[in-house]
């Protein structure tokens, strides 16, 4: 007790065993070595440092954790601004990053228009026989003032104006390319310094020189670095600015990308091959050509300039001379890089829409047995790009012997050929000869200037070979963007071509009935209800080609509560209306009124095939609405829930799993389900008016009353595309197509009136009549049956065979 009172009075316990162990530290530190001493410090020290960085990463991540929770809130909600653009949350790191995405304005199109449909008639893309609104999309790319024309337009989109971050990017690239230029320089001069040095036997300067040479090297690995590193953000940039624009220009209420393909035709078979490859090598390609011909043309005035300074004004010449033969020799012996790429690129597009074709359409072509057959479609579009990518691989042989040669040794050859001009000429070697002259003239230390001398002009030819090489090999690259530039430029012109709608005949020729030149009908929005006026029904061809007329001249008015049945056989048109109304197909006479928006209080489309998107079971029943426009309208999971229940799939988010499930959703619902999730989304919507194309022909028959039902008690006005006839008692009006010799006939009636009764009486008599006959037909049949009874053999022999009759059991017995 008296030890641990004298502890409390006399010094605190912490401070008593503090220096216990700092006096037990330091002599065992007096019998421990230097060496020992020094590695203990140097650990101790290391793991200071070690665990002060780990506490801060620790301290921020956590800070970043918190942080994260309280944005988080917010990862998957946007905000829509009055200009258009849409403030989104993603997940960036440990934290979230806000992203504004601006769309582009329709202004801007109108600005850009003229430059991909009215380009200036020395570029070539337009001829005297078609009008400057319309470049021929078939237009050989090469170095020429087309593709000139074609790149500047392309840059105009991907640098919109001089404060741009795409600005910042190239100017800070150029930045470092001059950089590496005048590191080039530095380079030059310290190896001959250094060559100098060890050559004459002075350690010092040639140790110093080392270390100089090699603080130099880490500076120009980081410039390289960031070359590269900035070529890449440039490239990335390109793109962004180019998909934003072409997916602005092909998704839109005008429906680009549906005409693109099916009224246009000027790109082939599809937007896809074009925006996803063509696009991205073509931004690689621009991106690269800022540094394969900005720092080349930079190193070939500096160098040349210093070469001049120190071999003369014969060897600049001589340097100049042997550029323009270069240029001149690779230029009309190089094939047509960019027609062959074009064609390449395309061909490309081909094959992989093929694959694409196969995997959309598998379950059919495994139905079919169709493997063989799709297997030689493939084959034999592989074999065609295969013999095309290896005749270029040819074609390259010959040139790259051509131009490692020219570019390599032959330049080589003549840079030892300049570079012994102060040596044998010394009066026409620039500061090289006056150095030569003046060092014969005095004494000694020739052989070390000349070495020193050699060495940075043999440096300096180098980096002027490689630049030149680099400016050479640029022709080829030149050609390749020439290509990428003329497929991107042709998928924008078509792109402007179908949203402005500007489509004329060839000058001096009338134009095709109904093709997208005579197109004179008139589409109103805003109508309460759905209206054509003497509106022929023509299915569209790809232009300049004429369509098909199915329907002539239709007329009808359907109002709110006046629900229509449109039928008719198979290929008459049913579905062309709705894809008229819908503003896919061209309005090519009348007029053709129907609601301004589309979805709730507007229109809604329900095509023949159910689509459904990518995404959750939750983005399933909502499309084409997000999850942001139904937070927006205050729409909760349990209004989902009871829509689900009328469209009798109440069980579909316990048996997938939730709303928050992803599947590859077309592969999970049947039919069936398919077509009442298309319902689902019309009492999501709750749209005035609706079309439903053939929208339950997989639904049983009392299902399918007790969804039409549903829709009709939520005010939805129903136009029905189907060949049921038991669906005429939910509708109102009956329009039957296909009427008439020629098919183009139709009529329009209220369903129930005295001439629909006539009609079903004139049926039922024709029927009395037929079934009169039934006995005179089993009569014939039995006669006929007793005729396939007998057996003919050769010789004329008649072999009676047993007749099989069915018993009242429905089983087969002979007699």
């Amino acid at each position: 007790m008296a030890v641990h009172s004298t502890l409390r009075g006399s010094e605190d316990p912490l401070r008593l065993i503090y220096r216990q162990y700092a006096d037990l530290l330091r002599e065992r530190l007096k019998n421990t070595s230097k060496a020992t001493r020094l590695l203990g410090t140097l650990f101790l020290t290391a793991s200071i440092i070690a665990g002060g960085i780990g506490g801060s990463r620790w301290w921020k991540k956590r800070g970043a954790e918190k942080e994260q929770g309280r944005r988080l809130l917010r990862r998957n909600s946007g905000l829509k601004n009055k200009d258009g653009s849409r403030v989104i949350f993603v997940p960036y790191k440990d934290s979230t990053s806000k992203v504004t995405i601006y769309p582009t304005k329709p202004m801007t199109f109108d600005a850009h228009r003229r430059l991909f449909l009215n380009p200036p008639r020395a570029s070539g893309l337009t001829d005297g026989q078609q009008t400057p609104q319309i470049p021929p999309p078939q237009t050989k790319p090469g170095l020429n003032l087309a593709f000139l024309h074609q790149f500047l337009s392309l840059l105009s989109i991907m640098i919109p104006r001089w404060t741009s971050k795409e600005t910042g990017l190239l100017l800070s690239h150029g930045f470092f390319l001059m950089l590496r230029t005048y590191l080039s320089l530095v380079v030059a001069r310290l190896d001959g310094e250094i060559v100098r040095d060890l050559v004459a036997g002075n350690g010092k300067s040639f140790i110093w020189g080392i270390i100089k040479w090699c603080g130099i090297g880490s500076f120009a690995s980081y410039t390289n670095a960031m070359i590269k590193f900035l070529q890449s953000k440039v490239s990335i940039a390109f793109r962004t600015r180019l998909t934003r624009y072409i997916h602005d220009l092909y998704l839109n209420n005008n429906l680009n990308y549906y005409k693109l393909s099916n009224l246009d035709g000027g790109i082939g078979q599809g937007a896809d091959q074009f925006i996803t490859q063509d696009l991205t090598h073509f931004c690689a390609s621009a991106a690269s050509l800022y540094s394969s011909l900005g720092k080349p043309f930079v190193d070939l005035l500096v160098f040349n300039y210093q070469l001049y300074r120190s071999l003369g004004p014969l060897a600049l010449t001589g340097l100049l001379s042997n550029y323009f033969l270069t240029a001149t020799i690779l230029r009309r012996l190089s094939p047509p890089f960019g027609k062959l790429k074009a064609v390449e690129g395309r061909k490309e597009g081909d094959f992989r829409g093929l694959h694409a074709r196969l995997i959309a359409n598998a379950e059919e072509v495994a139905f079919y047995g169709g493997a063989s057959m799709e297997k030689n479609f493939l084959d034999r579009e592989f074999r065609s790009l295969k013999k095309w990518m290896e005749g270029i691989y040819t074609l390259k042989i010959r040139y790259n012997i051509l131009e490692d040669f020219v570019l390599k040794y032959s330049w080589s050859a003549y840079g030892y050929l300049l570079s012994s001009l102060p040596v044998f000429l010394p009066a026409w070697g620039g500061l090289g000869g006056i150095q030569e002259l003046a060092e014969i003239s005095g004494s000694g230390g020739r052989e070390r200037g000349r070495m020193k001398e050699f060495i940075t002009n043999k440096r300096l030819m180098l980096s002027l070979a490689d630049a030149g090489g680099r400016m050479m090999y640029s022709i080829k690259d030149l050609s390749e963007l020439a290509g990428y530039t003329s497929r991107v430029y042709t998928l924008i012109s078509a792109l402007h071509r179908v949203h402005a709608n500007a489509y004329f005949p060839p000058r001096g020729t009338p134009p095709e009935v109904f093709s997208l030149s005579d197109v004179q009908g008139t589409i109103q929005k805003g109508y309460d209800g759905v209206r054509l006026e003497n509106v022929p029904v023509v299915a569209p061809s790809i232009f300049p080609h004429g369509g098909e007329e199915l329907i002539d001249s239709l007329s009808l008015i359907v109002h709110s509560g006046e629900h229509l049945l449109i039928s008719g056989a198979n290929g008459v048109g049913k579905s062309a209306v709705a894809r008229i109304v819908a503003g896919l197909w061209p309005v090519y006479r009348g007029l053709v009124s129907r609601p301004r928006t589309a979805g709730t209080d507007g229109i809604m489309f329900l095509p023949q095939r159910p689509y459904l998107s990518v995404g959750t079971l939750r983005d399933q029943v909502i499309y084409p609405d997000g999850e942001i426009e139904m937070r927006d309208r205050g729409r909760r999971d349990i209004e989902l829930k009871r829509v689900l229940e009328e469209a009798r799939l109440g069980y579909l988010p316990d048996r997938e799993g939730g709303w928050d499930t992803r599947k590859e959703w077309k592969d999970v619902l049947s039919g069936g389900e398919k077509q009442r999730m298309a319902i689902a989304r019309l009492l999501y919507h709750e749209p005035r008016y609706a079309f439903i194309d053939e929208g339950t022909s997989a639904v049983s028959s009392d299902v399918e009353g007790l969804l039409y039902e549903r829709c009709k008690e939520k005010g939805i006005t129903l136009i029905t595309i189907s060949t049921r006839a038991s669906l005429k008692k939910y509708h109102t009006f009956n329009l039957t197509l296909g009427l008439g010799e020629d098919g183009t006939g139709w009529d329009y009636e209220r369903i129930g009136t005295e001439k629909e009764k006539m009609g079903v009486e004139r049926e039922l008599v024709e029927l009395r009549e037929r079934l009169e006959k039934v006995k005179e037909w089993e009569t014939r049949k039995g006669q006929i049956e007793a005729e396939l009874a007998k057996v003919w053999v050769e010789g004329g022999d008649v072999l009676e065979t047993p007749a099989y009759v069915d018993d009242k059991k429905g089983h087969v017995q002979a007699q």
